[in-house]
């Protein structure tokens, strides 16, 4: 089993920063990519940044010039940077990462974690 454990949420005032942590634990896999999602109320979830085992990154429009996503492969962990944050990025944040073994993909999802962005 691979478990995956957001850090970081919280309350912070628009404008502010926010540093957000994936760390994954239990089996020993090679991810191929490794992402966040963010779910608001009311809405579907979103891709915000995903970075792959290579390094490339790729930003939602809504974040981009504002988040950062990074890894450490040595604590097998990443990271969401969140700068200049806003109300509307107000969301459950969520850590995903996909693997392939053998012919299969397997996507593993952390539990979330609550930003919100208010005054």
């Amino acid at each position: 089993q691979v478990q995956l454990v957001e850090s970081g949420g919280g309350r912070v005032q628009p404008g502010g920063s926010q540093r957000l942590s994936c760390a994954a634990s239990g089996r020993s896999v090679s991810f191929a990519t490794m992402a966040w999602y963010r779910q608001a109320p009311g809405q579907q979830r979103e891709l915000v940044a995903f970075i792959t085992n290579s390094g490339n990154t790729n930003y939602a429009d809504s974040v981009k010039g504002r988040f950062t996503i990074s890894r450490d492969n040595a604590k097998n962990t990443w990271y969401l940077q969140m700068n200049s944050l806003r109300p509307e990025d107000t969301a459950v944040y969520y850590c995903y990462a996909n693997s392939l073994v053998g012919l299969q993909i397997e996507t593993y999802w952390g539990q979330g974690t609550q930003v919100t962005v208010s005054s």
